[in-house]
């Protein structure tokens, strides 16, 4: 009896205008928005600085797990020194990719 008497809320839907799917400004297509630039993005030299020090804290963390007296007998570094090796070669890879984006001033965008 008393679960009839609960009153029950129900979501409620606004429909909301679509905005116009062309524009005319000429070319009849929609006037399209660039995304903006920000810090770190590949690229720039923001992001090769990000990917040196990344790669740099990678090797730090790879030499300092190597150098303990009880490394080959935990096998959890060995994982994590096989980790830290691919972060290694990902960071580096992707520097190498920035530098070349920075060398040919060319963005990494797909501008159509």
């Amino acid at each position: 009896a008393q679960i009839s008497q609960l009153k029950m809320s129900h979501p409620t839907v606004h429909p909301v205008e679509a905005p116009p799917l062309s524009v005319d400004n000429g070319g009849g297509d929609a006037p399209r928005v660039r995304m903006k630039d920000f810090q770190g993005m590949p690229g720039t030299p923001g992001g090769l600085a990000l990917r040196l020090f990344q790669s740099v804290f990678a090797i730090g963390a790879l030499l300092i797990m190597s150098t303990t007296s009880d490394f080959p007998s935990v096998t959890a570094f060995r994982y994590l020194v096989a980790a830290a090796g691919l972060q290694i070669i990902w960071s580096l890879s992707l520097a190498m990719v920035d530098i070349y984006a920075i060398l040919v001033k060319r963005s990494f965008r797909n501008h159509r």
